[in-house]
């Protein structure tokens, strides 16, 4: 009989229980495509933000101790420099497939048309085969994706060529295509110059060149002045920020915690475990930054959820209460046959839960596909389906019908059988 009675209702008024099952539906979806949004969307607002550069510099610890105490950089300050066979190491920490770019920088000076000026070599490309079999390709062209360049990037064995920044281009009258010749530690070597790049910074009067270029200029061989490191981090908290004081003040499980979460700290902390005599330190203008925008990203999605779903439950509350007041009579009449308050309620929160439920399904993989179109329009990848949003979808739609039943519970509750079949 229980049954029956909510088949025929549910036949009955098709149209409002149509209705409540699409205002499921487009509540539903929202908050699936938000919520799958939300819990991918780290790693991709990260790597959108790896625009703005390296958020990790690696350097010697003796150097790091002398700019941090004194501000003092580049070459003369000491002559204590990192090995370029540690670079790749990088890629064989926990969090190596984290790291998605890095370049090791040389700096020295050289005499150019009769002025000191400064010369960087650098790995403007490279491509390498790891100990694991990983074919790996990085460089400082991935981690200057906005520079201007007239001309051409340098390639991984352009080792007679250089790019200028386009300031001290200007003031040496120098084009693309131009030699030059470079003068330091007694050495003097010609360089074509191939590219002339607009860093809107320091770079802008700096020479670069690659890595073994530079070496060899420099008589530096296999000697690199510091590394710089893209990776894709997690936002600090509390664990984080104790950590990064003193990682010794952690306990056994916080440690554990810790190395094993992707903060920029931890991973600073296991690259200075495969660079000898390395210390590894956030850029924290770039680190702070990506942390901030991740969680005002996630807030704002938290937001949109929570906003949607009040927003549902407002309008079954609506669609409910006048399906009740309209069937008020036939709920008479079982009151007044005997039934209970409870069973009226219970038959009447079997017939939404049911439509809620229709609508919940069809809602989900709307919002499966709402949350690919977000992917591919925000990010150019697609949103990796998370399963637990399942489980969290079904506590939010159970919530948000049960709380749009509430007006419609309090009438029947209040409901007199002989009013109502006086048609008052």
């Amino acid at each position: 009989m229980f049954w029956r009675m909510i088949t025929k209702t549910l036949i009955r008024q098709r149209g409002k229980m149509l209705m409540i099952a699409f205002t499921v539906a487009l509540g539903v979806s929202l908050s699936t495509a938000m919520m799958n949004v939300m819990l991918g969307v780290g790693d991709k607002v990260n790597r959108e933000l790896k625009v703005y550069g390296a958020n990790i510099t690696v350097r010697h610890k003796d150097a790091a101790l002398m700019s941090d105490l004194y501000g003092l950089e580049g070459q003369g300050v000491n002559d204590k420099f990192l090995h370029e066979d540690d670079v790749l190491k990088l890629k064989s920490i926990f969090w190596g497939f984290n790291i998605l770019d890095f370049a090791p920088m040389l700096e020295g000076r050289a005499n150019f048309s009769g002025d000191d000026v400064q010369i960087i070599g650098t790995w403007p490309e490279k491509h390498a085969t790891l100990p694991t079999g990983e074919e790996l390709s990085t460089g400082l062209k991935a981690l200057r994706t906005w520079w201007e360049v007239n001309g051409e990037w340098l390639g991984e064995n352009d080792n007679d060529s250089v790019m200028m920044g386009h300031l001290l281009a200007s003031q040496k009258n120098i084009h693309v295509g131009d030699d030059i010749t470079l003068d330091s530690n007694g050495r003097s070597e010609k360089f074509t110059v191939r590219g002339i790049f607009n860093d809107g910074g320091n770079y802008d009067s700096r020479i670069l060149m690659t890595l073994p270029a530079a070496q060899r200029l420099m008589s530096l061989p296999g000697r690199v002045s510091s590394i710089e490191v893209s990776a894709l981090t997690t936002p600090d908290n509390d664990l984080a920020r104790k950590a990064a004081q003193d990682p010794r003040s952690l306990s056994p499980d916080e440690y554990e915690t810790w190395y094993c979460t992707a903060y920029v700290s931890a991973i600073c902390h296991q690259i200075q475990e495969v660079i000898r005599d390395g210390v590894a330190k956030p850029v924290r203008q770039v680190a702070e930054s990506e942390g901030t925008i991740l969680n005002k990203t996630t807030l704002l999605m938290a937001l949109i959820t929570i906003l949607s779903s009040i927003g549902s439950a407002l309008a079954i509350s609506n669609l409910i209460t006048a399906s009740v007041i309209e069937r008020s009579q036939e709920l008479g009449l079982l009151k007044a046959l005997g039934a209970y308050n409870w069973q009226i309620v219970l038959l009447v929160l079997a017939e939404v839960m049911i439509t809620g439920l229709a609508g919940g399904v069809i809602g989900y993989f709307m919002g499966i596909g709402f949350a690919q179109v977000i992917g591919q329009t925000v990010f150019g990848s697609y949103i990796e389906i998370a399963r637990m949003v399942i489980l969290i979808v079904a506590v939010i739609l159970f919530l948000v019908t049960l709380a749009g039943s509430i007006p419609a519970i309090r009438y029947l509750t209040a409901l007199r059988p002989t009013e109502v079949l006086h048609g008052k």
